[in-house]
């Protein structure tokens, strides 16, 4: 849907974009054609713009997870989940980008049901490392979150103008560390957007940054250049993971990138110490690291409003 030749006025763009900003607050990035334009949320009433259809994202929950980084985890999901139903407008739907849980236990997926099944949203799922770490790997995860998938987990449809591919990129982690596609999943992948416009607006989301974050701590996806050459004659693409536990946004050519924050606890960025591990905050600064975001696709328009919004500024 890349138009830029009938863009809506500056004043009129402004207005649409400054309508996005919810309690919390953050950036928000117009991405058109695939260059990102941010804009100052300042003090935006939170409202939908018309004309935009608008889902949310939540990532690593680590229900299971209770040390010092954060003994409470669940409290602050659940702070999150009231802060997704709390939108003006509900969101179509919600996606979910991986580690619900901290060690794969069915304990820790009966607590995830309970808590997320506060959604008043639909919710898409795709799994994190930790959510594979069974004797049968995914089996709880399957178990706890059934949904019609292709292969090993992997599955697409189409909302508001956009196609929208889970990928799964955590069971080879363990092994190769670094997130990895596989060659099975890149042959459905070919299959399945063979049928698209090129002007679709295609969103990705998967938990492992498909973009080299920082490798070295596994912070990336091996095979994700041959994803990318599958999708490059689409006109904007735009991928959403969790894994790193923070904001990290990059744009390549006509793709975008948004690692997003946990709602358990925050990581070091990368290469600050020697591994990735829960990073410990005062306490008065916890809540500025964790949060959930808010994403809109301006009909027409071929722009995508993202808003992260941590449970407290900083």
């Amino acid at each position: 849907m890349r138009n830029d030749d009938h863009q809506p006025p500056p004043n009129a763009r402004r207005k649409a974009l400054k309508c996005m900003a919810w309690a919390g607050g953050g950036l928000v990035w117009s991405l058109v054609g695939g260059v990102p334009r941010s804009l100052l949320l300042g003090d935006a009433q939170a409202a939908t713009a018309a004309g935009t259809f608008h889902f949310a994202q939540i990532s690593d929950n680590h229900f299971g997870f209770n040390k010092d980084a954060n003994p409470d985890v669940v409290s602050s999901a659940k702070e999150c989940v009231t802060r997704i139903n709390g939108l003006p407008s509900s969101p179509a739907f919600v996606l979910h980008t991986g580690d619900i849980t901290h060690l794969s236990k069915p304990a820790e997926f009966d607590l995830a049901q309970q808590v997320l099944g506060g959604l008043r949203a639909p919710v898409f799922y795709t799994p994190g490392e930790h959510d594979v770490l069974d004797e049968t790997p995914g089996a709880n995860y399957r178990k706890a979150f059934p949904q019609k998938t292709m292969g090993d987990g992997w599955y697409s449809f189409d909302a508001g103008g956009a196609h929208f591919i889970a990928l799964i990129n955590v069971l080879d982690f363990a092994t190769s560390g670094l997130g990895a596609l596989g060659a099975a999943q890149l042959e459905w992948l070919v299959s399945d957007v063979k049928g698209l416009s090129s002007s679709t607006p295609i969103v990705i989301f998967t938990h492992i940054p498909m973009w080299s974050v920082y490798p070295q701590w596994g912070w990336g996806t091996g095979d994700a250049p041959q994803a990318f050459a599958t999708l490059k004659r689409f006109g904007s693409i735009t991928v959403l993971n969790g894994h790193i536990h923070q904001v990290i946004q990059k744009v390549e050519g006509h793709v975008s990138f948004h690692t997003a924050m946990s709602t358990a606890y925050p990581q070091p960025k990368p290469g600050e110490g020697p591994a990735p591990s829960p990073l410990k905050l005062p306490a008065d600064k916890l809540r500025t690291a964790l949060g959930v975001r808010a994403i809109d696709i301006v009909a027409g328009k071929g722009q995508l409003v993202v808003v992260n919004d941590p449970l407290e500024l900083s």
